[in-house]
């Protein structure tokens, strides 16, 4: 029998402007930089000023994922949300974001939650989970929002795209079996994959760089068949703080397009100890989308022989 309703509120003030918060909330797709807990976020249907989304993030030590309503409200600075459909021990969940602008310029955001478990014996979890995410949530939301112009500076998206003359599932396959990379990509030295739901994977992995260094990245995969896989680093190397991206399999009419988009936010404190006293930004920033698109190019290419291999027939 699910819970007693709960509800719960909690608030930040943030230097700056209100338009530019409400601005950041509503652009749900990128939550994964704002928002730790958050992994991806995909629009299902989106209006003027209603939209489905679904949300995949962490909670606690598990990762769910749900389907949201939306109504937003720029006129009034609110944004009302809604689960659709919630995920155990989740049984209700909706609230609203209210963003004030204050006489000093700054804005005060509320985030109002209501909601139930699936039992009584889950409430005390959810409770501790909602408290721990809004929190992190917001303090997040204040440090991107009066860091921005430092944030973008610091911020970098770049895609790789290549042709591929064959099958869209068969490319998809290749990407999608991380745990066969060791056998499969030069530059992966060890894997450790788990999969605990259909379509959602851990992987865990030490990579090659270029100048013969070696580095642990564990990252949350959200896998849609057959077209995209996005993920989430949550273990880093040292010389980023931030590392998003996707998978994305187009089918042509002469096989498929294949691409590896990145987003990437620089460690600006580590770019002395790791690249040297002389080194700026810009080479920091070059220095990592180079790493990133040499493996990301390798993995495409040995994507494009095996897919390519299967439509000549050549299928182990």
């Amino acid at each position: 029998m699910p819970s007693e309703l709960h509800e719960s509120r909690h608030e930040i003030k943030i230097s700056a402007p209100a338009e530019t918060v409400y601005r950041m909330l509503a652009h749900a797709e990128d939550w994964p930089r704002l928002f730790p807990p958050n992994i991806y976020v995909d629009h299902v249907e989106r209006g003027e000023s209603e939209e489905r989304i679904r949300i995949w993030a962490t909670a606690g030590d598990t990762v769910k994922n749900w389907t949201s309503r939306r109504t937003l409200d720029p006129e009034n600075l609110r944004i009302r949300f809604r689960q659709e459909v919630s995920a155990p021990p989740v049984a209700a969940m909706g609230g609203t974001w209210h963003i004030e602008a204050l006489p000093s310029g700054d804005a005060l955001v509320r985030l109002d939650h209501d909601y139930r478990a699936v039992d009584t014996e889950s409430l005390a979890w959810l409770d501790e989970v909602v408290d721990g995410n809004s929190r992190s949530e917001l303090e997040n939301l204040r440090a991107v929002a009066e860091s921005e112009s430092a944030t973008d500076e610091r911020t970098c998206s770049f895609e790789d795209t290549i042709a591929i003359n064959g099958s869209a599932e068969d490319v998809y396959e290749f990407i999608d079996r991380a745990d066969l990379w060791t056998e499969r990509l030069p530059h992966v030295l060890a894997v450790r994959l788990e999969e605990p739901a259909p379509g959602l994977q851990t992987l865990e992995m030490d990579t090659l760089s270029k100048d013969g260094s070696s580095h642990t990245t564990k990252s949350y995969r959200v896998c849609l068949p057959h077209h995209r896989i996005a993920y989430k680093q949550v273990t880093l190397p040292a010389l980023i703080t931030l590392h998003t991206g996707r998978w994305t399999v187009t089918p042509t009419e002469d096989g498929v397009t294949a691409s590896s988009q990145h987003t990437f936010t620089v460690a600006t404190e580590n770019i002395a100890r790791i690249l040297g006293a002389d080194a700026t930004l810009q080479d920091a920033i070059g220095y990592v989308r180079t790493a990133l698109s040499t493996n990301s190019m390798a993995t495409l290419g040995l994507a494009k022989a095996f897919a390519e291999g299967r439509a000549g027939g050549d299928r182990p």
